[in-house]
């Protein structure tokens, strides 16, 4: 019964999805309002010199050539994302805080929102081989929890399922085409389901985290759970699914989510654990694509993604990697997911030729007249052969004399 009871229990969670536990929606009392400040600071870390392994995998220099999100803006429905750090200046936009209306969305207490930032969009900086998938994204913060871990215990508020989906129509509001919620909700909720329904409507790819509690029975995870989002697990270093992350029809594709180096407020850089740091690798890849692919639907980038993926290892459940593991390289470059893939059926007033259709019988009919051309004139280079092969003969054996009134076509 303990897997039961936990997920009982979580039914109405909604958390950061860190590796660790994750705390209850704000109750009327926590949500009270207060001024915008972080009442406990995050301990200062310095910055990280060597090569991450996710980076070693993906190699992003190879992508920089083709695409680097340039004009397009990623929504972080997070916990803020701090600006001070030197690899985030300049790629922020200001955002909103739903939190604690602020004047925006750069208050960050937690350092979740900020390390998922980093991996989209953290730009290339001196003496540090760490930096974003994605570096010239735009990053759209919305501030939604200031949830931590403090002393081997979660602190902080959160929103309540309402506002988060407040938080997402806010964001499709103010142009972000791509949304990455590293956030889950043990429970289906109809203002965020309709949420969801609203962003896919309005051609945004959503990203979700898939969850980390695996070992307490791999609750349905919300939204990664909904129609149309594209669910994240997450792997390690050597390739196999993290021991956290969920199992389920939800996984549509797993990405690194383990031992991942990201950014912290303020300086510096720590590994991260959890499927909220696998998310932010896919929600790159789909602003690289919408960069270098601009006329492809969400649902399109979407399929990109999944059908390009690397094959997950030999004998593994399909519940565990979904589609495989995220190659973002081949979903930029690879042209026959373009190609094979059929676009969306676009409406025509009843009076109006779809001009595909008009297109496809001017060539047909173009096709059959060249044919019945170049029948003609075959027919009438036969004959002209046939006619020859009979004149010259006998124009031979009269020395081209005129035929005598005796003289017929049939004769010797």
């Amino acid at each position: 019964m303990p897997g039961r009871t936990a997920r009982t229990a979580l039914a109405s969670l909604m958390m950061l999805a860190s590796v660790l536990p994750s705390g209850v929606l704000a109750t009327p009392a926590a949500a009270k309002r207060v001024a915008a400040r972080c009442t406990s600071a995050l301990a200062p870390v310095e910055p990280v010199t060597e090569t991450p392994w996710a980076q070693q995998r993906y190699l992003p220099s190879r992508l920089a050539p083709l695409a680097t999100g340039t004009g397009v803006t990623v929504a972080v429905i997070d916990s803020g994302v701090d600006t001070r750090h030197a690899q985030l200046r300049g790629r922020v936009l200001k955002g909103v805080d739903l939190l604690d209306r602020g004047p925006d969305g750069n208050l960050d207490c937690a350092g979740h929102g900020t390390a998922v930032a980093s991996i989209i969009a953290a730009t290339s900086q001196q003496g540090v081989a760490f930096h974003g998938l994605a570096p010239q994204a735009r990053i759209l913060p919305v501030r939604i929890s200031e949830q931590q871990i403090i002393e081997g215990r979660e602190s902080g508020r959160t929103v309540t399922p309402a506002q988060f989906a407040r938080a997402i129509r806010w964001a499709v509001d103010n142009d972000a085409s791509v949304l990455n919620l590293s956030v889950v909700l043990y429970d289906d909720n109809p203002a965020v389901r309709a949420a969801i329904d609203y962003a896919v409507g309005k051609d945004v790819v959503v990203v979700a985290a898939a969850g980390n509690l695996h070992e307490n029975g791999d609750p349905l995870p919300y939204p990664a759970a909904y129609e149309g989002v594209l669910g994240v697990g997450a792997i390690g270093p050597d390739g196999v699914r993290a021991p956290f992350s969920q199992v389920g029809t939800y996984v549509d594709v797993v990405a690194p989510g383990s031992g991942v180096l990201a950014a912290v407020p303020g300086r510096g850089h720590r590994k991260q654990e959890g499927t909220s740091y696998a998310a932010p690798f896919v929600s790159a890849t789909a602003a690289l694509i919408r960069q270098y692919w601009p006329d492809l639907s969400a649902a399109q980038v979407i399929d990109r993604i999944t059908a390009t993926a690397d094959p997950a290892p030999a004998g593994t459940d399909s519940r565990a990697y979904g589609s495989g593991v995220l190659n973002p390289y081949r979903a930029v470059t690879d042209t026959s997911s373009v190609e094979q893939r059929p676009r969306p059926a676009r409406a025509l007033p009843a009076q109006q030729v779809d001009p595909a259709v008009t297109a496809t019988q001017e060539r047909r009919a173009t096709v059959r007249q060249r044919a019945l051309w170049l029948a003609g004139v075959g027919g009438i280079l036969a004959g002209a052969v046939v006619l020859l092969a009979v004149v010259l003969p006998r124009g031979a054996r009269r020395r081209w004399r005129p035929a005598g009134p005796a003289e017929t076509w049939g004769g010797p």
